[in-house]
């Protein structure tokens, strides 16, 4: 698979792609992420990026030239905006995502991008939640990790990918390992039990429990409600 970043700042993504999972992606030849530094394609001699806001306000928004021709040479790929006025970034859009050939990410930055790159270049517009950060590498960081994961032989045991939060529409039961007691706290009994069934059974409680209690919205349809 190939992602594509379009950012002003792509030197941020130096000490993340040759790191675990996503190194090992890249290095096995499943994942290759291609940085497009936006300044080459900014405007005059001092490669302007950026404008004030037509009808006044505070910040600057990034003008729609340079990234329009960023985006141009990609049009034949999957583009995605990051940007806080997007959609929720789930667990179901990285499964989609991860199943293309081709991704392009365009972080946006300051007070947002100007809307024509959006209405006329981008496919979907994404949020990694219901916060602002400076830019979107961040978040694009956070997809490309996302999706390096669910490429095949990335992961070692492909379980551990198909038996987590989400993937049921509930959060992931607790986990523990050795030992079995620490500073007086224990491991749950059941767990030690050798009783697959019992063990299946407490983890189906704690993960309907910790759902309900943290994301209850995530039961909202019903689908994994026992009332």
């Amino acid at each position: 698979m190939k992602i594509n970043v379009i950012s002003m700042f792509p030197e941020f993504f130096e000490s993340v792609l040759p790191v675990s999972i996503v190194g090992r992606a890249v290095e096995a030849g499943v994942l290759d992420v291609q940085l497009v530094p936006l300044r080459e394609y900014g405007l005059g001699k001092h490669r302007q990026l950026d404008d004030s806001p037509f009808g006044g306000g505070p910040g600057m928004v990034m003008r729609v030239e340079p990234l329009a021709a960023a985006l141009e040479p990609l049009a034949a790929t999957h583009r995605v905006l990051l940007t806080p006025s997007g959609i929720p970034l789930t667990q179901a859009i990285l499964d989609r995502w991860a199943s293309i050939d081709a991704l392009t990410l365009v972080c946006g930055r300051y007070e947002g991008v100007d809307q024509r790159v959006a209405d006329r270049h981008i496919d979907e517009e994404v949020s990694l939640g219901d916060f602002v950060l400076a830019g979107g590498e961040v978040a694009a960081a956070a997809v490309i990790e996302g999706i390096a994961r669910l490429l095949p032989g990335v992961v070692g045991n492909p379980e551990s990918t198909e038996k987590e939060s989400f993937r049921d529409g509930l959060l992931e039961e607790p986990v523990y390992t050795r030992p079995a007691e620490f500073e007086g706290d224990a491991v749950p009994d059941v767990l030690l039990s050798g009783d697959h069934a019992r063990i299946e059974a407490w983890r189906e409680a704690q993960r309907l429990g910790r759902t309900r209690e943290r994301r209850p919205d995530l039961l909202s349809s019903g689908e994994n409600s026992d009332t």
